[in-house]
């Protein structure tokens, strides 16, 4: 399936060294203000910007070739382009026949027989481009109607961990303008980490560049102001939406809510969210270990959700395979511009997917009306 979500609908199209790359998001609400520059500015922050990211520099001018009349949007369905222009599919030809260890090259040709093999074609991560230009709008659905915010960043890169994550600085997802301060420094950081150990970790993956290696790591995402309600007991529950949406990203190999792994360690005491109700009779929580769902349904608290990112399987160093068309076991060392770690470029795609999500299940359940703002 190419296309993500029921009543909010993106359909994402292209391959990496194909002429164009994008997406077609239908069901949007119509008379949402949206601009070519809003879903601009979400691809640029998915661009390479370090020594940490490929060296391929794509332009990522995203051209809106319908949905769009004066600024709003029509509640006809939005399509997005992205034409390629730094290709170099020569790169590639070692590989038409050599599958990379860690890549879908091998299955994605003994299911389907055609294998576009240039950059991977649609399982290279370069199709994601189409998520984010679908995040675009879908984010700006949930800022317009409820001041929703989605906030990725890294916590941890290889073997070492940030100190900073939400449990740790709850206070500053409480502030209006130190969740702006928080962002700010995010997005002005290599590796999107707002933690003070940032330069050990740099280290770590001079290292492994060094090796012809790559490396992984964790990003948690928030979800801020989501209203009580979003979600369903039992199936399509809200947290089984978000992870079906995060593990749709080919380099996320695990999910947790709120406290996740940790909780199996917690006792019932310590895990538990008691409740109090404050002066105006508001019903609050002493803590969020629950990261903001209960029962498949949102709390009104920030949602929190971490996803683990394995290392990028196109590395410099010698590996070994197998060659199709000689039949014979073989060798190979992967040539082309590939990122030694794809933790900080996987973030605005994951926010994306978690914004597709939401915006789908809150049309689905009445708190957005499906055909007009």
């Amino acid at each position: 399936m190419n296309t993500f979500g029921d009543m909010f609908r993106v359909t994402v199209f292209g391959e990496s060294h194909g002429k164009a790359v994008g997406a077609v998001i239908d069901g949007c609400p119509a008379n949402l203000p949206l601009t070519e520059e809003d879903i601009q500015k979400e691809l640029d922050r998915r661009k390479p910007k370090s020594i940490f990211s490929t060296p391929r520099r794509e332009e990522d001018k995203v051209e809106i070739l319908s949905g769009i009349f004066e600024n709003k949007t029509t509640g006809a369905p939005i399509c997005g382009i992205v034409y390629n222009k730094n290709i170099r599919p020569k790169d590639y030809e070692e590989i038409k026949y050599k599958p990379r260890p860690g890549h879908a090259d091998l299955v994605y040709r003994l299911k389907y027989k055609n294998y576009d093999y240039r950059g991977g074609g649609r399982a290279s991560g370069r199709v994601t481009v189409g998520h984010v230009i679908g995040g675009a709008v879908a984010k700006k659905l949930l800022s317009y109607t409820y001041n929703i915010k989605i906030i990725g960043y890294t916590v941890k890169i290889g073997k070492i961990e940030s100190e900073f994550n939400y449990y740790n600085n709850q206070e500053i997802f409480n502030n209006e303008s130190a969740v702006e301060e928080l962002i700010n420094k995010i997005e002005n950081n290599p590796l999107r980490c707002p933690s003070i150990n940032e330069k050990e970790m740099e280290e770590y993956i001079l290292k492994a560049i060094e090796e012809k290696d790559s490396v992984g790591g964790v990003v948690e995402i928030v979800i801020l102001n989501l209203p009580v309600g979003v979600g369903n007991p039992i199936f399509n529950k809200l947290h089984a939406e978000l992870g079906r949406a995060l593990l749709s990203i080919n380099a996320v190999k695990g999910v947790e809510v709120g406290r996740g792994f940790k909780s199996s360690e917690m006792f019932g005491s310590e895990m538990n969210d008691e409740m109090y109700f404050d002066d105006e009779k508001n019903i609050k929580f002493y803590s969020n270990n629950s990261g903001g769902v209960l029962g498949g349904i949102s709390t009104g608290q920030p949602v929190v959700l971490r996803i683990a990112i394995k290392p990028t399987p196109s590395i410099g160093k010698r590996q070994r395979t197998i060659n199709l068309k000689t039949l014979e076991n073989d060798y190979i060392e992967i040539k082309g511009r590939h990122d030694p770690i794809i933790v900080p470029r996987v973030i605005p795609v994951a926010e994306a997917m978690v914004a597709i999500t939401l915006a789908d299940l809150m049309i689905k359940s009445g708190f957005i009306h499906p055909c007009c703002l």
